[in-house]
């Protein structure tokens, strides 16, 4: 049989892609009961208290402060999508900034429960449809930057719904 290049580079980007989706592709999520015990061990990371808030967490900075709106919108597990209560928020944050010129960084954040590559994109999504959002409202999108973290800067350390509850999220930065 003779080979052809055209054999030979169908053959590379059948196996190029193949490497490509196996790449991407990522295994179950974790149960509630496979998650690993004990806390994250960063520095700075806040807790849970008895009532179900945060201590220790910086809430946006200054600059966030200034919006006068909570700049912290929080997701249902393995969740991008926005809730009433988020979409209402950020027509008050758009209305704020459409005619500012500082920037909006999105931080976007998933609790530990599932793999690395799954977590990070699961916060890219998060941001990325509170960026779309924003645009949508009118906020350029040459001022909106996002990023995710997936499960690397949690807001609270621990295990269990009230502390993984917190740490699926995206924050908003406004840095004037």
């Amino acid at each position: 049989m003779k080979i052809d290049n055209r054999m030979v580079k169908s053959a590379v980007g059948v196996a190029l892609a193949a490497l490509l989706l196996a790449g991407c592709t990522t295994s179950a999520k974790k149960d509630e009961a496979g998650a690993a015990a004990g806390g994250y061990g960063q520095p700075g990371a806040g807790a849970v208290t008895d009532d179900g808030g945060i201590t220790g967490v910086d809430k946006g900075g200054l600059g966030s402060a200034l919006l006068n709106v909570d700049t912290i919108f929080y997701f249902d597990f393995d969740k991008s999508e926005l809730s009433a209560d988020i979409r209402g928020r950020l027509d008050e944050i758009a209305r704020k900034l459409r005619d500012r010129s500082g920037m909006v960084r999105l931080e976007g954040h998933a609790d530990e429960r599932g793999t690395r590559e799954y977590n990070l994109a699961l916060g890219e999504r998060r941001a990325r449809a509170i960026a779309n959002y924003l645009a949508v409202q009118g906020l350029p999108s040459s001022q909106i930057e996002s990023i995710s973290y997936g499960e690397e800067k949690p807001a609270v350390t621990g295990n269990g719904e009230s502390a993984w509850g917190k740490n699926r999220r995206v924050e908003l930065i406004y840095i004037d």
